[in-house]
C-alpha cells in the first residue's frame, strides 16, 4: 500500500527543547534517547519524532500505546503536564498535524513505522490505524489478546448433575464464610470456572476469592478423569503475596477436608500441592535477561495455574506468562479490578475484566450455571457480551469489609467524596482522619506503631543456653518480631518530599534514634526495615520483598536481614542485599498483595497526578483493623477520589476486533 509523502525537515528545535525539558527534570532522558534512536534509523518527519517521544514517556507512566486522537485532542493531560509545558515542546515541531486523520498520514508516511498488516520489516514503531505502540508492547498485546481470546472459546463439556452434587456438598450450609446472598457469587464462579480454560474472579477485599478458589481445586479435584495426576501450580506476583496465598488455600482446604471427611481425600491433594511461588520463579528467571526458562518451546509443567493479585500483573509478564502455559492447562486469576494497576506498563486484569459489574452473560450461561450449580442469575447480568464475559464472575459480598473500613472503601470506589468524607468524621475509632496535618504528626504515628517490634527486638530471643537457636527459639522470636513490624504500615502516595517515602522514612529513623529504640552506626543497623528494589536470583530476594535487619546468630557482630512468607521465616546476610531501601514508609503501589492491621495513608500537600480514586482505594484497603488517613491542608483527598486511573490500551480492542462465530468477539 502506497502512502503520501511527508516533507522532512530538520528536528534541531525538537532536540533542543528536549534537551532542555531533560535538564529540568520534566521529560525523562529515556524518552530522548528513544526519540533520536528512531531519527538515528533514516529520514524521520519532526511530528513523528514528536510522538515517538511522547510514546516512551507514556510508557513510564504506565501506558502500552498512544492514542492518535488523544494526541490530537489533549496531549498534555494525557502526560499529566500543564498546557504550557506541552505548547513549549509542540512549537519546536510547528506546524503539527491538525487532528487526528493528519497524525495517521506522518505515521502511514514514515518507513520506520509498521502498519499493521503491511509488511514487516521489524521497524521500531507500530500504528494500527488507531495507536501507536513500541513494538514489544503490541507484541505483548496481540499475544495476551490471541490466548485470551483462544482460551475463552474454549469451552468443555461438563456432567452438571455431578457438578451441581460436589458443589452442594463443597457450599454446604453451615460452612465457614457461607453466603446468603443470592445468587451465591462464589458457588456460581466455580461452575463458570470448570468449563473453560481460563476464569476469572474478580472482588474486593473480604469477598472470598482464595475461599472460592479453594473449593475450586477441590471440584477439580473430585471431577478430574484422572485426578491423582493433576498439577496444579500456585504463583503470585510477589513473594509475600505468594505465601498468603498458600496460606489461605492451605486453611480452606484443611477445614473442607475435615467436613467432607472421606467423600473426597482432600488431605492427598494438600499434600501433591507444592508451595506458591512469585511469576519469576514459576517461569525460570534468568539473571541479567528478560527472557525465561519456560516459555512456549518448554511450557509449564501444569494442568492447573492459579495466579492470586492478577492486577498487580504488567503486560509483559502477563503475555510471558500465556506464552508459557500449555493450550490445555486452565488458568484461573484472582484479583481485585479497583486496585492500582501495575507499577510497570499494561492494566490487564482491569482490561480483561473492565465490564464484570454488569455480568454480560448469555442465556446460554445462565442456563448452564442454573444446572450446574442450581443458581438463577438475575435478569439485570444476562446481556449481550463477549466470550471472556461468560468466563468472569464479580464476588460482591465483602464478609471482612462490613464495618466503616469496609464503608470508606466503597465509598472511594463509588467517587463519592461527600460520603468518604462523613465516615472519616463519624468518630468510629476504626477509621480516623487527621486533617492539616504537619509532618511530626506522621512521626509520631510511626514512634507509637514501630515501638512494638524494636521492643521486642532490644529483649532479644530469651536467655536460652549457647545454641539455642537451633532449636527453634530464635527462629520463632524472628518470626514474632516481624509479626510485630507486619501489623502496622505507612504508606505514601508519592516518593519524593517531606510527605513522600524519602522524607518520612529519614524523619521517622530520627525519631525512633531519638527514643532510644535504635541505634544507628551506618546504613546497616538491627531493627532496619529494608524494602529489596531489584530481583535478585542470587540470593533468592525479589523486587517488593520487605524484610528486618537482625543480628546474626551465628556471627556476632554480623547482620541478616529476616523475610516472613506466610509462617516461614528466611534470610540472608545484609552485606549480600545490593538494591534495597529503608522502608518504615513505602508507596501505596508496593503495598499491593499487603495486608496490615493498622494502616495510615499519607496523602502529598500538592495536587499530584498520581493521586487518584484507585489509589486512595487500595491504600484504605490495605487496613484490616485500623486505618488512619493524614492529608494536609485543602481538597487533596476530594480531588483524588473524583480522579480515576486511565492506562491506554489497546488490549480490549484487540480481544473483541475479531469475531469468533457467535460468541460476539
Amino acid at each position: 500500500m502506497k502512502h503520501d509523502k511527508v516533507t522532512v525537515t530538520s528536528p534541531a528545535a525538537l532536540w533542543e527543547e528536549i534537551n532542555r525539558l531533560t535538564e529540568d527534570g520534566e521529560l525523562r532522558r529515556l524518552s530522548g534517547a528513544f526519540a533520536r534512536f528512531v531519527a538515528s534509523l533514516g529520514p524521520v518527519a519532526p511530528p513523528v519524532l514528536l510522538a515517538a517521544t511522547v510514546l516512551s514517556e507514556l510508557e513510564g507512566n504506565g501506558h502500552s500505546c498512544l492514542q492518535v486522537a488523544d494526541l490530537a485532542d489533549d496531549p498534555a493531560t494525557l502526560l499529566g503536564w500543564s498546557a504550557e509545558q506541552w505548547q513549549s515542546l509542540a512549537s519546536s515541531v510547528a506546524p503539527l498535524p491538525k487532528n487526528a486523520k493528519a497524525w495517521a498520514a506522518q505515521f502511514n508516511a514514515c518507513e520506520e513505522v509498521w502498519k499493521v498488516g503491511e509488511f514487516d520489516y521489524g521497524e521500531p514503531l507500530v500504528f494500527d490505524g488507531e495507536r501507536l505502540y513500541l513494538r514489544r508492547y503490541w507484541r505483548d498485546e496481540t499475544l495476551v489478546a490471541a490466548s485470551i481470546r483462544a482460551r475463552a472459546a474454549n469451552t468443555r463439556p461438563v456432567d452438571q448433575e455431578a457438578v451441581r452434587e460436589w458443589l452442594d456438598l463443597l457450599f454446604a450450609t453451615g460452612s465457614t464464610g457461607r453466603s446468603a446472598e443470592k445468587p451465591d457469587w462464589q458457588k456460581l464462579a466455580c461452575a463458570v470456572a470448570l468449563r473453560g480454560s481460563v476464569a476469572i474472579i474478580t472482588g474486593g477485599p473480604g469477598t472470598g476469592k482464595t475461599y472460592t478458589v479453594a473449593r475450586l481445586l477441590a471440584l477439580l479435584f473430585a471431577t478430574a478423569p484422572s485426578a491423582a495426576q493433576q498439577r496444579i501450580a500456585l504463583a503470585a506476583p510477589t513473594g509475600k503475596a505468594a505465601a498468603r496465598l498458600k496460606q489461605s488455600i492451605d486453611k480452606a482446604l484443611t477445614d473442607l477436608a475435615a467436613r467432607v471427611g472421606a467423600k473426597l481425600p482432600l488431605v492427598e491433594l494438600l499434600e501433591r500441592m507444592g508451595p506458591a511461588r512469585t511469576l519469576h520463579s514459576l517461569l525460570g528467571a534468568r539473571p541479567d535477561s528478560r527472557a525465561f526458562a519456560h516459555h512456549a518451546g518448554n511450557p509449564l509443567d501444569v494442568d492447573v495455574l492459579i495466579v492470586d493479585e492478577a492486577s498487580m500483573v504488567h503486560l509483559e509478564m502477563m503475555a510471558s506468562l500465556l506464552d508459557a502455559l500449555p493450550p490445555g492447562a486452565t488458568l484461573v486469576l484472582l484479583g481485585d479490578k479497583d486496585q492500582l494497576a501495575s507499577v510497570e506498563a499494561g492494566a490487564v486484569l482491569g482490561d480483561l475484566c473492565h465490564d464484570a459489574q454488569a455480568g454480560g452473560y448469555t442465556a446460554e450461561t445462565a442456563e448452564y450455571v442454573l444446572g450446574a450449580c442450581g443458581e438463577e442469575l438475575p435478569p439485570e447480568f444476562i446481556g449481550t457480551a463477549n466470550a471472556l464475559a461468560q468466563q468472569t464472575v464479580m464476588l460482591r459480598h465483602s464478609r471482612r469489609f462490613g464495618g466503616p473500613i469496609g464503608q470508606l472503601a466503597l465509598a472511594v470506589n463509588a467517587g463519592d467524596a461527600a460520603r468518604a468524607e462523613a465516615v472519616l468524621r463519624a468518630g468510629d475509632p476504626a477509621v480516623r482522619w487527621i486533617e492539616n496535618a504537619r509532618q511530626h504528626e506522621v512521626v509520631e504515628l510511626g514512634l507509637t506503631g514501630y515501638t512494638p517490634y524494636l521492643e521486642l527486638l532490644g529483649v532479644g530471643p530469651g536467655s536460652g543456653p549457647a545454641g539455642a537457636h537451633e532449636d527453634g527459639v530464635h527462629e520463632e522470636w524472628v518470626r514474632q518480631v516481624l509479626q510485630r513490624f507486619e501489623s502496622f504500615r505507612i504508606l505514601c502516595a508519592v516518593r519524593e518530599g517531606e510527605w513522600g517515602v524519602g522524607g518520612l522514612n529519614t524523619a521517622i529513623e530520627g525519631s525512633l534514634e531519638s527514643a532510644g529504640l535504635l541505634r544507628r552506626g551506618g546504613e546497616w543497623y538491627a531493627g532496619r526495615p529494608v524494602m529489596v528494589t531489584r530481583n535478585d536470583y542470587g540470593t533468592g530476594v525479589f523486587n517488593g520483598d520487605i524484610g528486618l535487619t537482625m543480628p546474626d546468630p551465628a556471627r556476632p557482630g554480623s547482620l541478616r536481614v529476616y523475610f516472613l512468607e506466610g509462617d516461614k521465616v528466611r534470610s540472608v546476610l545484609a552485606t549480600r542485599l545490593r538494591s534495597v531501601e529503608t522502608a518504615y514508609a513505602m508507596t501505596v503501589h508496593k503495598s499491593q498483595g499487603s495486608e496490615f492491621r493498622h494502616t495510615v495513608l499519607v496523602l502529598p500537600e500538592d495536587r499530584n497526578a498520581i493521586l487518584t480514586r484507585e489509589l486512595v482505594y487500595t491504600g484504605i484497603t490495605r487496613a484490616s483493623g485500623q486505618f488512619t488517613l493524614v492529608s494536609p491542608a485543602g481538597p487533596v483527598l476530594a480531588e483524588a477520589v473524583a480522579r480515576r486511573t486511565h492506562r491506554t490500551s489497546g488490549l480490549r480492542h484487540l480481544i473483541e476486533r475479531e469475531g469468533l462465530g457467535g460468541s460476539g468477539w
